[in-house]
């Protein structure tokens, strides 16, 4: 504020003095200050705006997806209730009891080969060389009735009725398919492909799929088809991986029922039809499974986002320290005029909340706003419905941290304005108060440090990841201020370099007031954060290509019935002589429950209740599987013919409390079978092969229909001979569904490929505040340089040997805050891929050292823009004013 407004607009001294300092005057004198504008805030607003868009944009989105999914339930799921059977039909009093409540609609999802029409079973044996003309693919069908969809719109192209696009003509059904299975299988739309031992005509592409996301992620382009084309196949055998789907409509179309109606539904058919064993959805709750997987991504992000507000403090403390800076001379007067050190630092902090205020509204404003900007710009590439509003709930989460955040940092800068004394009106503007704030002023930082992370506790789902986060970040800034403690200490101790550039960098980086623990801070978090990522990132994708080269099989052969494995067996081994092939038994099972207690209701660690949720794969054996490693326990003779007998994976028996003894239920094919555990096994899953979380006893499934699961390693082939024999396979058995694994290994990485890019894009957050505090602290020491650079100036000093000292000074404190970052990154990538991935750990050093490099290089970059500035000004105007 103006000296002249401050004396203009207030009571004589003793008039103050008489009144006291209330908060209405404070205000006024706060918003009287502000008129001035907010140049001198610029970063200080960036750094707030930015993380409380972070908090409140991811909250946001993630509301207006789950209000999308509520909203669209229906369609996506198919229905009201969706009821999902492994392996099996439904019975008549089951088909019959879903009747009884509404509209049934059945769907079967399986995977199949397709081929062109020409290439017929067994043609491959006769061709020349074993090789076999036309393309494979593995395709995902989805075989409907005539009600389908019960909920949603189905879109075709060219547009026509689903019923007509799928019917018999001529012996030949009609399919529906991916845009993409056409040229992968080298046909043109109206041609004929062959599935199984069935003949289709592809009549229509798929461009709309109502319940897509319903049916979870899938390898290959889809085909929908109707349910006798499914059955013309020849693929539905017993034992086939085939699920059942019955989605039921409850009420009229014109008066759908309510979500009240729909879950006691769905209450009473667990209650009802008891031993069913299928997996129920409703509306409401279409995939538990990614309704979880959104909560905890949403929290990850929201925890990024608070770290760019932690980062973004840092240049709050620095744009606070340039603020008492700028206004010593103010404060001098205040206290002249009859104020105390407590009044002045509340008319401060007034103004302070108000600026962080400013930058919490624009922040939230635009975190608001993102559900309809990510509507407008990728509405129609979005998998899933999104229903953009305005939420109340993240915009409180993102201003209370924004808030908070700043009253935290402010408040020990702010401190220092208590001891700025009336004389400071007539001594140099540069001269350096107390350097410490008092006990009262560092209790306010504390007592808003501690109510940010209470209030990160509160509104957090996962205390436990909050407290293990807000630990490791206190942990690192802590770090980070050792580092540039000892850095500035080094710096002071280390001889008088000669060459005069380097002697005043040293100087510069051990000085009062240097820039070293801002730069640090800000750069070494950054960077961390960055290095972090990108090794991460880097060793996923190694642990994914070293599968794929050598640990992995070449092959998965799904559906080879245990009829015809010899034969299989026999024929493989005729076409890949030098390949390693294994057969085991597979089916499906959903445990349903574990020492007498049902599934739904059990409480299981968060990593092992995926376990619980939807049906896995079980096989049985008399011996150990590869790769597995007994821990507990012993493995059963192989003459066993006593009560089922189960082997359980290490992981899962602690994450679901069970012990050598326990009784678990698993329903195979609508049969409840309680086993025991007879041993705990640990599992390498590192290695791509054959291996299950629960292998029973052999006479558990004594004259049970199943199928087997094959791999095959071809160690050295080449991708047109591993696609020439899924082509033979295809032909010689068109039951059997090839699965080449570098396939689906790059469609992992693909996945993973994305949820990196997602997760690097949200932490780039993080870094912009880390780039706005570098750029905040260069700006806030330009007011000292300016003097030290005029000082030297008319001692003889050249604008080329200022530039370099200044150019040396950045150099070194970003050398050794590239290596912290560098080193700190590592060390927690090192800790995430081996205690949270569980893979081994590669150091990508070119990749840390070019985020070290560019970190370096954009410091100096940095510090050269505000130096030219400083290195610009005329030195008449300061010398007058020493």
């Amino acid at each position: 504020m103006e000296q002249l407004d401050v004396a203009a607009g207030s009571a004589p001294a003793q008039s103050l003095a008489r009144r006291g300092w209330r908060a209405p005057l404070a205000l006024k004198f706060a918003l009287r200050d502000l008129r001035g504008g907010l140049s001198g805030f610029v970063i200080f607003l960036g750094c707030i705006a930015v993380g409380v868009a972070a908090i409140t944009g991811v909250g946001s989105l993630s509301l207006s997806l789950k209000d999308g999914l509520a909203r669209e339930g229906g369609a996506i799921l198919g229905g009201d209730v969706s009821f999902d059977l492994a392996q099996r039909e439904a019975s008549g009093a089951e088909r019959s009891f879903l009747a009884g409540a509404g509209r049934v609609s059945s769907v079967v999802l399986m995977r199949a080969m397709a081929r062109p029409a020409g290439q017929l079973a067994g043609e491959a044996a006769g061709q020349a060389g074993g090789q076999s003309a036309g393309n494979v693919a593995m395709v995902e069908i989805k075989a409907v009735d005539g009600l389908y969809p019960l909920a949603g719109t189905i879109s075709l192209e060219p547009a026509t009725s689903l019923a007509d696009a799928l019917s018999e003509r001529d012996g030949v059904f009609g399919v529906a398919v991916d845009p993409a299975l056409a040229p992968r299988l080298g046909v043109s739309p109206g041609a004929e492909i062959r599935i199984g031992q069935g003949r289709y005509q592809l009549r229509a592409m798929l461009t709309k799929e109502p319940d897509q996301l319903a049916g979870g992620v899938g390898f290959g382009p889809r085909v929908l088809m109707s349910d006798a084309g499914l059955r013309a196949s020849g693929l539905l055998q017993p034992g086939a991986l085939a699920h059942f789907v019955y989605r039921v409509a409850l009420g009229q179309a014109e008066a759908p029922a309510s979500d009240a109606a729909v879950e006691a539904f769905a209450d009473r058919a667990r209650a009802e039809v008891q031993g069913a064993g299928w997996e129920i959805r409703t509306r409401k709750n279409i995939s538990p499974q990614f309704s979880r997987n959104l909560d905890r991504f949403t929290q990850f992000l929201t925890l990024v986002g608070l770290s760019s507000l932690i980062v973004g403090g840092v240049g709050v403390a620095n744009a606070v320290r340039a603020y008492i800076a700028r206004k010593r001379t103010t404060i001098a007067i205040l206290k002249s005029l009859g104020a105390s050190g407590s009044r002045v630092f509340a008319v401060m902090l007034i103004e302070i909340m108000l600026v962080a205020l400013i930058g919490v509204a624009l922040g939230a404003v635009v975190g608001a706003l993102l559900p309809y900007i990510a509507a407008a710009a990728f509405g129609d590439l979005l998998p899933f419905p999104l229903a953009p509003a305005i939420h109340a709930r993240p915009m409180f989460e993102g201003a209370l941290y924004g808030l908070l955040t700043a009253l935290a940092f402010a408040a020990l800068p702010l401190g220092l304005a208590h001891d700025v004394p009336a004389t400071a009106i007539f001594r140099d503007a540069i001269e350096i108060v107390a350097s410490r704030p008092r006990a009262r002023y560092i209790a306010i930082a504390f007592a808003a440090a501690a109510a940010l992370l209470v209030s990160a506790l509160i509104l957090a789902g996962d205390r436990k990841l909050t407290l293990i986060y807000a630990g490791a970040t206190l942990a690192a800034l802590a770090a980070l201020r050792l580092v540039a403690f000892l850095i500035m200490r080094i710096a002071r101790k280390l001889p008088r370099a000669r060459w005069l550039p380097l002697r005043l960098a040293i100087a510069n980086i051990h000085r009062p007031g240097a820039l070293t623990p801002s730069v640090v801070l800000s750069l070494g978090l950054g960077l961390a954060l960055l290095v972090a990522l990108v090794l991460i990132d880097n060793n996923i994708r190694g642990e994914l290509k070293t599968a794929g080269a050598g640990e992995a099989p070449s092959f998965f052969f799904l559906d080879v019935p245990s009829a015809r494995a010899d034969e299989f067996s026999q024929f493989v081994r005729q076409k890949a002589p030098e390949g390693k092939l294994a057969l085991v038994p597979m089916l499906r099972g959903r445990i349903v429950e574990l020492k007498g207690v049902a599934a739904e209701k059990a409480q299981p660690k968060e990593s092992a209740a995926w376990a619980l949720q939807g049906d896995r794969g079980i096989t049985f054996a008399d011996a150990p599987p590869q790769g597995s490693k007994l821990i507990k326990g012993e493995w059963w003779p192989k003459d066993y013919a006593g009560p089922p007998l189960i082997s359980l994976e290490s992981q899962i028996a602690d994450g679901l409390g069970l012990e050598i003894g326990d009784n678990v239920a698993v329903n195979v094919l609508g049969r409840s079978i309680t086993g025991k555990v007879a041993n705990i096994r640990k599992i390498d899953w590192r290695v791509i092969g054959i291996n299950f979380v629960l292998v029973f006893s052999p006479n558990t499934f004594a004259g049970a229909p199943y199928n087997d699961l094959a791999t095959l390693s071809l160690p050295g082939a080449g991708a047109a001979r591993e696609m020439a024999l899924a082509r033979d396979v295809a032909s010689a058995f068109p039951a059997i569904t090839s699965v080449r694994v570098k396939d689906a290994l790059e469609s992992a990485a693909a996945i993973v490929s994305q949820l990196a890019s997602a997760v690097r894009g949200a932490s780039s957050v993080a870094l912009v505040a880390a780039i706005l505090v570098l750029a905040g602290a260069v700006a806030a020491g330009q007011q000292a340089r300016i003097h030290d650079a005029v000082v030297l100036k008319t001692l003889g000093a050249t604008r080329g040997r200022l530039l370099t000292a200044f150019v040396a000074e950045y150099v070194l404190i970003g050398l050794a805050t590239a290596l912290f970052g560098a080193a700190a990154g590592t060390a927690a990538a090192y800790g995430i891929a081996k205690s949270v991935m569980n893979i081994d750990f590669t150091f990508f050093w070119p990749q840390a050292l070019a985020a070290a490099v560019a970190a370096l290089l954009f410091t100096v970059l940095l510090g050269l823009i505000g130096t030219w500035r400083i290195l610009g000004r005329k030195a008449a105007p300061y010398l007058r004013d020493l």
